[in-house]
């Protein structure tokens, strides 16, 4: 059977918000798109990404509050990118060595096409993954 391409899987939407945005803002972006997660910007510089459970866990459950707090003060700075023409099976990997549940996607120019995560993974049928 054919491997499975991460360009096949991935989430195209990729949604850009400056560090200074308010976590609220974030989370009715994240909402009103139906996303998980938004890079976050310095300029035109990514500078990390957070996810709706950045927001829960670093934000919410330290008592941060939403509409003064930004995307800057809880960013996860590590971006891991993956090519947009590697195999499910490799992009899983490399979630489980650094940890992480999201990756970015990119082309051959390193330019973003989109995101992977666990869940875009955990839709496939299981015999695509054997």
């Amino acid at each position: 059977m054919a491997k499975v391409s991460v360009a096949e899987v991935m989430t195209r939407q990729v949604v850009y918000l400056p560090e200074a945005t308010t976590l609220d803002e974030a989370a009715q972006a994240m909402r009103d798109r139906g996303i998980g997660d938004v890079v976050v910007t310095s300029g035109p510089t990514m500078v990390g990404l957070v996810t709706d459970r950045d927001i829960v866990i670093r934000a919410i459950a330290e008592n941060l509050i939403p509409k003064q707090t930004t995307l800057g003060a809880i960013t996860s700075h590590e971006l891991i990118m993956v090519e947009q023409s590697a195999t499910v099976e490799e992009a899983v990997r490399a979630m489980r060595e650094r940890g992480v549940r999201r990756l970015l996607v990119c082309d051959s120019d390193r330019k973003v096409v989109g995101i992977i995560s666990l869940s875009d993974v955990a839709l496939l049928p299981t015999s695509t993954l054997a």
